[in-house]
């Protein structure tokens, strides 16, 4: 099973290389080509013939979240293949996503964290006569990807996990690791513990978690940089995954996605009757208890990191797509409300499960609907 998604994953990859290789990128004078997607078939998960074009045409370029980036290149292939809009997404990260939405370079923005205020306050600058909003669109867990030799199936609470990011814990064979894995051979090898280096909701979302689940032991802000000392860094999901799977003793967190042979995923012991691990059913245990703390056409969610139920992943993030509610570019609001609206339906949400993300439950991506239909 794991082997077929990797094909897929793969296929899906080829096929965005081929789009962006043929894009002249003319929309916002960009001439950086890197990330786009496309194909010239549509996925079995999603019928093309069922995509609304509209009045969309031309290219749309867009950057952020690299989490969400499988998620885009198989909806970028689906919609490409039905409308003919060429999207280029490059995945740089949600900060550099964001940074690009309030300088007005992009149609859209993905990021793994809400706007923030000063955010906002920047958007309205390129948003003419509004502001820019969060639609919540791609969910998933966070998982902690390690490659330890002889190990399989390995366990860890908040407290180890942010000991071990904190560069508090420095062996595998640790006691406290031995305590959570007492049937477990663990080696005497030292931990090698990859962040990302550029600015990522990732991050904040590992973060946040850390900081509700054990703040005795992580006592840093949070946010989008990383801010503990020691460990290694890695730009973007992507390239922590390629550092884990290369390195002996190496544990990183990246979306579910990401997780593929020579990588294993931690099961986290939250306090119930057995330990949890990362899928899109026990991250949608947990973003099901989401609630929508945005204003207006705002709608910004807030999680249960501490979160305890049964089957629950507390470690998940939800990718928000960010967009002008009102002063949308002209030229390419057609594209980008056709785009967000296939990805909003109910057969862009379905294809999320087939590739190891989480749809955004019902009451909420209603909401979402909704909201992509009156942005001007």
């Amino acid at each position: 099973m794991k082997l077929q998604r990797k094909n897929r994953l793969r296929a899906l990859s080829l096929g965005a290389v081929a789009v962006s290789g043929a894009l002249a990128l003319t929309a916002c004078g960009s001439d950086d080509n890197g990330g786009g997607s496309g194909s010239s078939t549509a996925s079995a998960s999603s019928n093309a013939s069922s995509i609304k074009c509209d009045d969309a045409k031309g290219q749309l370029l867009a950057d952020g979240s690299s989490a969400q980036k499988n998620a885009i290149d198989a909806w970028v292939k689906n919609f490409s293949q039905a409308c003919g809009v060429q999207i280029n997404y490059k995945g740089s990260g949600s900060g550099a996503g964001v940074t690009a939405f309030t300088q007005g370079q992009v149609a859209f923005a993905g990021s793994d964290s809400a706007l923030k205020p000063e955010e906002v306050t920047a958007s309205k600058k390129v948003c003419s006569g509004g502001q820019g909003i969060d639609l919540p669109m791609v969910g998933g867990p966070i998982a902690l990807g390690y490659n330890v030799p002889g190990v399989d199936n390995l366990v860890l609470d908040a407290p180890t996990i942010a000991k071990i990011f904190d560069s508090k814990i420095t062996k595998w064979n640790d006691a406290a690791i031995k305590k959570l894995n007492p049937s477990a051979t663990l080696p005497d090898l030292k931990i090698q513990a990859f962040h990302r280096s550029d600015e990522s909701g990732t991050t904040d979302n590992f973060t946040k978690y850390l900081i509700a689940a054990t703040p005795s032991n992580w006592k840093y802000s949070g946010g989008k940089a990383w801010q503990a000392k020691g460990g290694q860094s890695a730009p973007q999901s992507a390239g922590v995954a390629q550092q884990v799977k290369q390195t002996s003793g190496a544990i990183g967190y990246f979306e579910l996605s990401y997780v593929s042979d020579g990588i294993k995923a931690v099961s986290i012991d939250t306090g119930a009757s057995k330990p949890v691990a990362p899928s899109t059913e026990s991250a949608t245990a947990d973003i099901a208890a989401a609630k929508v703390v945005g204003t207006g056409k705002d709608l910004a969610l807030q999680l249960d990191y501490k979160t305890k139920a049964e089957g629950a992943y507390p470690m998940t993030l939800v990718t928000y797509e960010i967009v002008c509610d009102k002063g949308n570019k002209a030229d390419t609001l057609p594209a980008t409300k056709a785009f967000l609206n296939y990805i909003a339906s109910e057969d862009g949400q379905k294809l999320l499960s087939t590739i190891d993300y989480a749809p955004v439950p019902d009451e909420i991506i209603t909401k979402v609907r909704s909201t992509i239909e009156g942005l001007s």
